[in-house]
C-alpha cells in the first residue's frame, strides 16, 4: 500500500536538512576567526615564528570553511522562495531588514578582508594584516548577532504590530533585543568556541599520535584546551539561564524536551525514557526524583506545566533525545577538557590515552550544536514564528515528489561534501606535521 508523502513534512525536513549542513561551518568560523586573531597577535616579534606558523595551517580551515558556509548559506536563502514563499510574504518586513543588515555590516566586511587575511601577510605591513585579521573577527560575530536575532524573534516576537495579517517593526530594539535573543546570542558563541576549542585540540592530539613534536604544534594544542576547560562552565551555567527563559516564554517546548504529559509539583528529571504520544505516558524511565522542578524552577515543588495544558505542542521523542544528546555531549566536553588541562598544568602534556580521547571529541561540538539546534528549531513547531504564524500557512504547494527528488539530492551532495571537508582537515593537519614535525 502507498501512503501519499506530506509535502510539508519533506518541506520541513528539506529546510532542516539544509540548515543542519549550513550551521555546521560558521559554528567553527565565529570563534575560530578570534582564535586566529589571537595566533596572529602573539605571532609578532622573534619569538613569533610557531604562532605564524598555527596561524598559517588554521587560516586555511576558516578559508575552506568560509566557502562553505556561503555556499550553503545561498542553497538556504533560496527555499524561502521555493518551499516557504509564505514566509516572506507574512514577516518579510521583519526578516527582510535583518537579514540585510547581516549582509551590509557583516558579510561584505568578511568576504573584503578576508582576502587580505589569506594573501596579504607578505603584501601588506603588519598592522595592516593585523587589522583585517580583526575586522574579519568582528564580521563573523556581527553576522552571528543578526541571524540570531531574526531567529530568536520566530522564538520570542516582540516589537511588532500585525496590519493585514502582515508584521510590521512597532520597535526595532524590541524585535533585536527580545526576550530570548541575549541567552541566545552567547549560548551560541560559547558553542562555537567549545567547537573550535575540540577541533583544535583533536587535530592536534592527532598529530601527536602520529609521533610530531613541533614547536607550533606546543603553542596549538595548550590553549585550545584551558579553552574548552574555561568555556564550557559557562556554557552549563548560561544554559541553565536560557531554559528558565525558555520556559517563562515558551513552556510547551521545555514540557516536550522532559517528557512532562501532565501537570506536575516537585517533577521527577527522566534521565532516560521512551516518550509515546499515543498512550501520552513515558516507557522505560530511569528518573531523579524533584530534579526536574529543581533544575528549572529552581524549587524542588516548583510547578511543572504538562502537554496536556497546550492545544498544539512539539514532537516530544525528538526534543527529549535531542536535549539529552546536547546535554550528554557537554558533560563529556567537562570531563575530557578538565582532564586534559589538569594534565597540562606546569607544562605537562596529555597521556596518550587523554589524546585518543581529544582526538575522540575533535567533531563533539558540531554534534553538541546539532542537537541544540533541534531542540531549538523543533521545539518551535507548530510555529514559524511562535504564537504569531504557523509553518503550515506559508509552505508553497510544491508537489510531494518534486520536494523528495530534491531532498534526496541535497542529501546525496551534502554526505559526499562533508566527507570531503573532513578529509581535507586531516590532510591539513597531516601537511602541517609533516612540514614543521620532528
Amino acid at each position: 500500500m502507498n501512503v501519499p508523502a506530506d509535502p510539508l513534512l519533506l518541506a520541513r525536513l528539506q529546510f532542516g536538512a539544509n540548515i543542519s549542513f549550513h550551521i555546521l561551518f560558521p559554528s567553527i568560523n565565529m570563534a575560530l576567526a578570534w582564535l586566529l586573531l589571537y595566533f596572529r597577535l602573539r605571532g609578532r616579534g622573534v619569538q613569533g615564528a610557531p604562532w605564524l606558523a598555527a596561524y598559517r595551517t588554521w587560516v586555511k580551515v576558516f578559508a575552506l570553511s568560509f566557502a562553505l558556509g556561503v555556499v550553503s548559506g545561498v542553497t538556504m536563502s533560496f527555499q524561502f522562495g521555493t518551499n516557504w514563499p509564505g514566509f516572506m510574504q507574512r514577516v518579510g518586513n521583519i526578516a527582510g531588514p535583518l537579514l540585510g543588515y547581516e549582509v551590509l555590516t557583516a558579510f561584505f566586511l568578511e568576504a573584503t578582508f578576508l582576502g587580505v587575511m589569506l594573501f596579504g601577510q607578505r603584501r601588506v605591513s603588519e598592522r595592516m594584516h593585523l587589522t583585517a585579521t580583526a575586522l574579519v573577527a568582528v564580521g563573523t560575530s556581527l553576522s552571528a548577532f543578526w541571524i540570531l536575532a531574526l531567529n530568536s524573534w520566530m522564538q520570542t516576537p516582540a516589537g511588532y504590530r500585525l496590519i493585514d495579517g502582515q508584521a510590521h517593526a512597532a520597535s526595532w530594539w524590541a524585535v533585536i533585543f527580545n526576550p530570548s535573543f541575549p541567552y541566545r546570542f552567547v549560548h551560541m558563541m560559547l558553542a562555537s568556541g567549545l567547537t573550535v576549542a575540540f577541533l583544535v585540540a583533536g587535530l592536534s592530539a592527532y598529530r601527536r599520535l602520529r609521533g610530531e613534536r613541533s614547536a607550533e604544534l606546543a603553542v596549538t594544542q595548550r590553549p585550545a584546551v584551558r579553552l574548552a576547560a574555561v568555556l564550557i562552565p559557562l556554557q552549563i551555567a548560561v544554559g541553565d539561564l536560557h531554559g528558565l527563559n525558555t520556559l517563562e516564554h515558551q513552556p510547551a517546548k521545555i514540557a516536550a524536551m522532559e517528557a512532562i504529559w501532565h501537570t506536575e509539583r516537585a517533577a521527577d528529571l527522566r534521565l532516560v525514557a521512551w516518550p509515546d504520544e499515543k498512550t501520552r505516558s513515558n516507557r522505560f524511565e530511569i528518573t531523579l526524583p524533584d530534579a526536574a522542578s529543581l533544575i528549572l524552577t529552581h524549587s524542588r515543588d516548583g510547578e511543572l506545566r504538562g502537554l496536556d495544558s497546550f492545544p498544539d505542542h512539539p514532537p516530544v521523542a525528538p526534543l527529549f533525545w535531542a536535549f539529552r544528546v546536547m546535554v550528554g555531549v557537554g558533560l563529556l566536553m567537562l570531563a575530557v577538557s578538565w582532564l586534559a588541562a589538569w594534565q597540562m598544568r606546569r607544562g605537562g602534556e596529555p597521556t596518550q590515552v587523554v589524546q585518543r580521547a581529544l582526538l575522540a571529541m575533535t567533531f563533539s561540538g558540531w554534534l553538541a550544536v546539532l542537537a541544540g539546534w533541534y531542540v531549538t528549531e523543533i521545539g518551535r513547531q507548530p510555529w514559524i514564528v511562535y504564537g504569531v504564524l504557523r509553518t503550515a500557512e506559508v509552505a508553497s504547494g510544491v508537489p510531494a515528489p518534486m520536494i523528495g527528488l530534491s531532498l534526496a539530492l541535497y542529501l546525496t551532495l551534502y554526505a559526499v561534501l562533508i566527507v570531503a571537508y573532513v578529509s581535507v582537515l586531516f590532510y591539513l593537519a597531516r601537511k602541517a606535521g609533516d612540514a614543521g614535525g620532528a
